[in-house]
Formats: structure tokens, sequence, C-alpha cells
């Protein structure tokens, strides 16, 4: 039976690796840290995929540390596709399921002696507001992108949206949010850029609308608290900015390094030494490439980027993802100082001395781990929040470059090779890149360390719910 002296935090996480992975840090470290209470619960189908080894998982287990049960959204033996099933539809059903079995959950969580004392929510599991409401169980969402990509949504949906819908055609119009940088139409999130309600960026603007008008209303007189997965020097005009109406915390970890961590909660690491590989690279030296967990380049774009890679003449390690070569019929050979592999451990690969720059989409997990190892970037942005991301990593940190497309919307090799130069040449704005890169890598450890800004927002929300 739980402590009752210590909260007990469910936390409930939309089934993707980008909300898993940051989700699933959060929820060890509290329980290590805090002794508190803590469940971790995702889809069947993605809590079959992270614990394929483990013997009847669904039924729920104690790793040591925290306990997981997974919930049916309704996608327990295929998961979703997008392309398959129309957005609306896929929503209701991921809703409806998502909410009835989360409920019956909590309640035997409960009638099993562990009564959940407050739910920790991903963004797109607005089901979660629903429970709390009728359970009577406080909710916290974790929001898992950038802080300015939050603020954005923010002053979208208060007074900024028609702005932007009247100018959504004009790429180069410039908007200025308070407290961040002027945005131009192209920079902000596409989900704020769309026209088409039915696709899935417009299905995905309305959950962030239902969910930026339920943050608005007070709890019990309060300002409702968000936690927020970044450092507060690294963004804090952005959390100021919307500081007088949401409580933001932001409370981000540096990942930490273990021979026996797990890559990825989704997708199977590699076989190939890639480690072994790296200690024999000089410092600096080396590129890493990998577009996250979601993204797929279409087979000309990856044409191009092999080809930048192989006339930059650096050493490079290039992750593709088998369901990326299957979709796109990919054939990418090794060829010179290179190696290809079809998943690695990214927070092992940046913390390595031989890692000189990371070629990235600019999915915030891939930014904030690449800026909390100290390692600079090649931004090739592709959907949602990549190109603010990009934006900040090259305009507010200036510790990476932004890629130009051509007019199909494609890197060219030879763009690739200049940005790669940029970053990683003797060059004055290559010095410049790195040291900026290093800065923000001490300010992330400063803010982890004993004292520091996310240690003290973490240990003062779990006293707070636990009072």
């Amino acid at each position: 039976m739980a402590d009752k002296r210590q909260p007990h935090f469910l936390f409930i996480t939309f089934p993707m690796q980008s909300h898993i992975n940051p989700s699933l840090v959060l929820a060890k470290h509290i329980a290590a840290t805090t002794g508190a209470t803590v469940t971790f619960s995702t889809s069947v189908f993605a809590h079959r995929r992270m614990f394929s080894s483990t013997p009847n998982s669904d039924k729920g287990f104690n790793d040591g540390l925290i306990t997981y049960h997974p919930f049916s959204d309704g996608f327990d033996e295929d998961g979703y596709e997008h392309g398959f099933l129309d957005v609306k539809e896929y929503r209701s059903i991921f809703r409806t399921n998502s909410k009835r079995n989360v409920s019956i959950l909590i309640n035997e969580l409960s009638a099993g002696g562990r009564p959940v004392t407050c739910m920790v929510h991903t963004i797109f599991l607005n089901c979660v507001l629903d429970i709390a409401s009728e359970l009577g169980i406080p909710s916290v969402l974790y929001w898992i992108q950038a802080a300015s990509v939050f603020a954005t949504y923010y002053h979208f949906f208060h007074g900024f949206e028609s702005l932007i819908k009247a100018r959504i055609n004009n790429l180069s119009f410039t908007v200025c949010f308070p407290g961040l940088q002027p945005l131009q139409i192209r920079e902000l999130p596409s989900l704020v850029r769309t026209i088409n309600s039915d696709s899935l960026d417009g299905a995905l603007l309305c959950l962030f609308r239902e969910l930026f008008e339920f943050l608005d209303e007070k709890q019990e007189g309060m300002k409702r608290v968000v936690l927020m997965n970044t450092f507060h020097k690294w963004e804090t005009d952005a959390l100021a900015s919307v500081s007088a109406e949401i409580e933001t915390l932001p409370i981000a970890l540096v990942p930490k390094l273990t021979n026996s961590s797990k890559s990825s909660f989704l997708f199977k690491e590699d076989e190939k030494k890639y480690m072994e590989w790296l200690d024999e690279k000089e410092e600096g030296s080396v590129v890493y490439i990998s577009f996250g967990s979601f993204s797929v380049m279409n087979k000309e774009q990856m044409e191009e980027i092999v080809k930048g890679l192989k006339e930059s003449k650096r050493p490079y390690l290039l992750v593709v993802r088998k369901d990326n070569r299957e979709k796109e019929v990919l054939e990418i050979e090794e060829g010179g100082d290179g190696m290809v592999v079809e998943w690695c451990s990214q927070v092992r690969v940046l913390a390595h001395k031989a890692v000189g720059c990371f070629v990235t989409h600019c999915g915030w997990n891939s930014t904030l781990e690449s800026l909390a190892f100290g390692v600079p970037m090649v931004c090739l942005p592709q959907w949602s929040d990549q190109a603010m991301n990009a934006k900040l990593v090259e305009s507010l940190w200036r510790c990476g470059v932004k890629s130009e497309v051509d007019g199909d919307g494609v890197v060219k090799g030879e763009e690739l090779v200049r940005c790669l130069e940029l970053v990683m040449g003797d060059g004055e704005k290559g010095v410049e890149i790195r040291t900026k890169a290093k800065i923000w890598k001490d300010k992330a450890s400063e803010a982890v360390s004993e004292g520091g800004s996310s240690a003290l927002n973490l240990k003062n929300f779990v006293r707070k719910i636990s009072e």
C-alpha cells in the first residue's frame, strides 16, 4: 500500500516517442528523489512495444521504482497511422476509449489502496481534463515543447489569431508576440498556419484550443500550473510573457547517461558498435544526423543529405529508421568514413566528445538534448513546432544554423556542406556557435544542480501536491 504521507502521481502519456521519453524521465526522477508513488500509463499498443520482452506486461508491473499500467485507446493491435482513418473519427474513438479506461484504472488503483493524488498528462490528452472534473482529482499539464511555443499558442488564442489568419499566405510577414522574438509567418508552428480544419494540423489545433480554454479557467481562484520541459535561463522572457495568467514551472532535466539505459521506448537500438566507432574519432569531428521518431524524409531529400555528407569529407553517424527506408524505398550504403544505423542511444551519442554537430529536424526532445550536451546544430525543420525551434537555435541561442531549402522544399547537398562548414569550421561564426552551445550546456547543468531552478521548482511542486 502506498505511503499515505506521500502523493501518488499518475502519469498519462500520449502514445508517441516524443511524449513518452520526457514523461518517463520525469516520472522516474520524481519517484527516485521524492519517495512519491508513481504510476506510468500509456496506450496498450505503445506499452507492448516498450516492454515487448516482459511477460504479461499488459496486467501491469513494477520495475522497482515505478509501476506501469496501460490503458486501451481503441487501437491496441496496430496503433494509429495517419492516412488509414479519418482524423476526426480517430479523435472520437481515442477520446472515448481513453477516458473510459483511464477512469477504470484510477478506480482500480484506489480500490487497491493507491488512490491517485495528481494526474500529470501530456498534450493531446484532453480526456484527462474530463476525468479530473468528474473524479475531483487535480490534473497538471506537462508541456513537452519549448516554452516559446507554449507562449505562441497562448497569444494566438488570446488576440493574435485574426491577424495571423489574415496574413497566412504572406510567409515573410512578421508577428511580434509579447516576450518573444519577432517571428515570420513561416517560422510559426505549422498548426497555427493551417487553413484546413479537417487536416491533421487542424485537428490538433482544435485540441490545443480546448486545452488553452481549460487553462484559462482558474482552479479554486488560483492560476493553473503547467510543468515545462525547459530551463528557466533558456527561455526567461517566454515564460514571463504568460506568467500573469498561468503558473509555469520549468523543470527540465539533463538526461542521465548509463550504459544500460534504453535509447528508446518504442524503437530497437541498432546492434552495430557505433559507440566504439565514435571512440576512434577525433574530438568534435563527427556529424550526427537523425530526424527523430516521427518525421519521414523523402527519397530525394535523403539522397541530398547523403551527398552533402560525403562531399563534406567529415565522419558521420546517420540514423535512418527502418520504417523510413521501407516507405521511401531507400538504399543507403555506407561509404568512406560514415556509419548508418537504424536507431541509437541519442543521449549517449550527443554526450560523446567526438560529436561536433547535430543535423536535426529540431523536434523539441532532440533540440533540448543537443543544447543540454552543448552540441551545435544544423536545423532541417519539417512540421509542427520544428520551424520555431530552429528559429530559437539560430537567433535566440545562436548555437546553430537553419538550412535553406530550394523551390521544392529540399535542402540540397551543397547547402548542407555550407552549413556544416559554418558550424564546424575554423571561421569566426563557427567559434561563436560552439562557444554559445557550451554556455547553454552550463546553464542546464546549473538548473539541475542542488538549489538550481529545475531542482527547486520540482521540489516545490511535489511539496504542494503533498499538502
